[in-house]
């Protein structure tokens, strides 16, 4: 992991863009947009939430930042993305896990026939380093997910799914990341293990200096957690702001719980709604 920045630079790297998405379009079988013109950035040492409901495009961006759209017959086909000042959409998966960009998918995608230490070693794969580097990693990562080390020889298939996320997180950290894109990290889990592994997050991001773009349903949660948002809505970026300015935002209350009794909005009908509420008054 990398050290704790000095003063000055700990303020200039806590603003500069440390991942920049730069008007990103992404079409999938050369003929579905599901991108239109994304961009977001994410400070070093920075926690930022992408938002949005089921099918926005969140884990399309983020499979954009990785590169691992070709798999799914996507292609960024506009705009470009930066890593600490370098162009990355054009490089391999592989490479990009070697620069420090590693993604946890949606869904854990864990090695079920594996015990939980051998799926985090996997994360290992890309280092070049010696056995006792690779000993501290594992050290750190069972530091932060105690449970993991008391299931260390268990299959991960039988372990539970909040077991199977911190798993999938901690195997993401054996490979020295910089930044981790997560894709919806509470899917399927109790409020207890959700609050569990962002405290992790957190805590990973403050001791460790990893930082985090975190795609997410649960706003409420992310926002807390977050610095800063940025919410999608049907392929583009709708709203942006402070994560504390989102979290209090009445248009984004009103986004994701409806207004009155006529059922969810999107977050475009609400600001016409409010735009319209305020003419006729």
């Amino acid at each position: 992991m990398n050290t704790a920045p000095t003063s000055a630079a700990s303020t200039a790297s806590a603003t500069a863009p440390y991942l920049s998405v730069n008007n990103v379009e992404v079409i999938y079988d050369h003929v579905i947009l599901v991108l239109k013109g994304v961009s977001l950035q994410v400070p070093k040492g920075g926690i930022v939430a992408l938002l949005g409901a089921n099918g926005a495009g969140k884990s399309t961006t983020l499979k954009s930042i990785s590169n691992l759209l070709r798999a799914e017959r996507g292609d960024v086909t506009k705009g470009s993305i930066d890593f600490k000042g370098a162009r990355i959409d054009q490089m391999t998966p592989n490479d990009l896990v070697k620069r420090g960009v590693i993604q946890v998918m949606e869904g854990r995608h864990c090695f079920g026939h594996l015990t939980i230490e051998e799926n985090l070693l996997t994360g290992a794969y890309t280092r070049s380093c010696s056995r006792a580097e690779i000993k501290r990693s594992l050290d750190l990562v069972y530091t932060y997910f105690s449970r993991l080390k008391t299931r260390r020889s268990s299959q991960a298939g039988y372990t539970s799914g909040g077991e199977q996320q911190m798993c999938a997180i901690g195997r993401a950290i054996m490979a020295n990341p910089e930044m981790v894109l997560l894709d919806e990290p509470s899917m399927g889990l109790a409020p207890q293990i959700v609050e569990e592994i962002f405290e992790i997050v957190k805590d990973l991001n403050s001791k460790e200096q990893v930082s985090f773009l975190l795609a997410e349903q649960n706003t409420m949660v992310a926002l807390r957690y977050a610095d800063f948002g940025y919410i999608l809505e049907n392929g583009r970026i709708v709203m942006e702001g402070e994560a504390k300015e989102l979290a209090t935002n009445e248009d984004v209350k009103e986004f994701y719980l409806g207004l009155g009794g006529e059922g969810r909005k999107s977050f475009r009908e609400v600001k016409h709604y409010r735009r319209r509420k305020r003419w006729l008054s």
